[in-house]
């Protein structure tokens, strides 16, 4: 499956870019970006300024989408209607709505789109997903997500409110997406939420609690420095908690801790891997026709979109005066 990239951003050229090429079954074709010197630094075939000439390239099968968030639905329409298939660095959408556009232009064109949250495929959280489903921690009652990462750098996007900066859509998906898994991916009511703000306008540190009809869930996003990643679902038979880092483990060994009925308590600790290339190499096998390849799917991403929209609506009809930081 030969890849197109648009954006050689960081992503793109620390995770995403070495990840294709290592996959068995992709290659990577083409990339652009405005400085082409940094696009150089893929190691694609070629390399473009317009992120339209790769679009326009009958060799290229998959666009991957890394640009600000803001620039997501733009650029996923319109790879989805050239004829590609899309995978886009996560937040998908900046709304529900957002998500919903790609979502049926993806069906129209009847092209995969897919949503980069590429800690979905560590076998940890396989493992955990596989927990869940099997029934072995019960009724799930609580959950606590948290995920504080670095500050961004002076003039990064992710300062920017319009182009789609913030905790929320940066970090804060892990966490709302980490309690979506727990409760089966119902959408829940958003029960209270407050959030600070940088100098810039993004949300810098958002705090929110969910309801679902079993129990509840508190999630915490934020970009201040601190560095936290916490995710710990307890039901009436048993629980888990993965070790820190809950969701950017890869790199290093991790760690999954659980007490259940059919198990008692143990750990179960997993050797570092590398969750691009696993994401990678599902998705080419799931467009080589392997139904069993994991993907995230839209529905997953509506949802977690869906609880973003009404987290952000909260704090606005409660009228709160952002801290600063």
């Amino acid at each position: 499956m030969r890849w197109g990239f648009l954006g050689a951003g960081g992503i793109a050229r620390n995770s995403l870019g070495p990840a294709v090429h290592a996959a068995r079954w992709a290659e990577l074709r083409a990339a652009a970006a405005r400085d082409c010197g940094r696009a150089e630094l893929l190691g694609a075939e070629v390399v473009h300024a317009d992120y339209a000439t790769v679009l326009a390239d009958p060799s290229v099968d998959i666009v991957y989408v890394s640009l600000h968030n803001s620039a997501h639905l733009d650029w996923t329409v319109r790879a989805l209607r050239a004829g590609k298939h899309v995978v886009c660095e996560k937040p998908l959408g900046l709304t529900a709505d957002e998500v919903a556009t790609m979502t049926s232009v993806a069906a129209e064109e009847g092209r995969l789109l897919v949503e980069a949250c590429w800690n979905r495929w560590h076998p940890r959280t396989r493992m955990v997903a596989d927990l869940l489903r099997e029934g072995e921690l019960g009724t799930v009652r609580s959950v606590r997500a948290q995920f504080l990462g670095e500050r961004p750098a002076p003039g990064n996007y992710r300062h920017d409110a319009l182009l789609g900066g913030g905790a929320l859509y940066d970090v804060g998906c892990y966490a709302i997406a980490g309690a979506l898994l727990a409760f089966d991916w119902q959408r829940p009511v958003v029960v209270s939420a407050r959030q600070r703000t940088d100098p810039a306008g993004a949300d810098s540190h958002v705090r929110a609690e969910l309801g679902f009809p079993s129990g509840t869930a508190v999630v915490e996003a934020g970009l201040t420095g601190e560095r936290a990643e916490v995710l710990r679902i307890v039901g009436d038979a048993g629980e888990v908690t993965l070790a820190d880092p809950a969701f950017t483990a890869g790199a290093g060994p991790a760690r999954l801790d659980w007490r259940t009925a059919a198990r008692g308590q143990g750990s179960t600790a997993f050797e570092p891997v590398n969750p691009y290339i696993l994401m990678v190499d599902a998705i080419c096998a799931a467009l080589r026709g392997d139904d069993g390849a994991f993907v995230v799917s839209l529905a997953d991403s509506l949802v977690v979109a869906q609880v973003v929209d009404a987290i952000k609506a909260t704090l606005r009809e409660a009228r709160l005066v952002p801290e600063r930081d």
